[in-house]
């Protein structure tokens, strides 16, 4: 089953398929869309019932009140199946759905401060981050040089140091400090829970 938009003016007369697109598409030929000469038949209960013509295997799947679906139009011959197409998708659909409720997609937070950042400031970063961590995120915590900071870079390491350690009760270090121009970062992890 193809469901068809079309987005220009159509007369009766001729549908023209100007400017239309493709929204869905079925997965899988099923019953008289199946057109091959030969297709190997497999039962509902999942038996081989051989080599067949493709009306011969139809009027099997009729006279059992099931649907013939083409699982592998590839091989040869093709192989198709007696099931109950509905409720295959009704249960695919609701795989997906389960799949994607336990998919969980991690954010990378990121965090920036300056080597001469005050006592509170820091502070208030720190708290932040273990936030960003419990939340079950990944932190990028980053550190600005300017200018003449640039020549002290030992001071943003001891700064990054200072803030892993702070926040070593929720996360794992993921990359130790280093330089990437004119930043120097380091990422956390939050800890695996148990």
């Amino acid at each position: 089953m193809v469901i068809l938009v079309c987005a220009g003016a159509v007369s009766v007369a001729a549908f023209l398929f100007w400017r239309c697109f493709t929204i869905a598409t079925n997965a899988h030929q099923i019953n008289e869309e199946i057109t091959d000469k030969e297709v190997r038949l497999i039962g509902e209960d999942g038996a081989q019932l051989g080599i067949m013509s493709g009306e011969a295997a139809f009027e099997i799947a009729s006279d059992k009140g099931y649907d013939l679906v083409k699982i592998s139009p590839n091989a040869v011959p093709p192989v198709c199946k007696i099931m109950d197409y509905g409720k295959y998708r009704f249960e695919q659909s609701k795989r997906e759905k389960e799949s994607r409720k336990n998919q969980r997609i991690i954010e990378i937070k990121e965090i920036r401060m300056s080597p001469s950042i005050g006592e509170n400031d820091f502070n208030v970063k720190l708290r932040n981050g273990k936030k960003f961590l419990a939340d079950g995120n990944r932190l990028k915590v980053t550190i600005r040089f300017r200018g003449r900071e640039l020549a002290h870079t030992s001071i943003g390491e001891d700064l990054l140091n200072k803030f892993s350690a702070g926040c070593a009760d929720v996360a794992v270090v993921d990359k130790q400090p280093r330089m990437e121009g004119r930043h120097m970062s380091v990422t956390l992890s939050p800890k695996p829970q148990k």
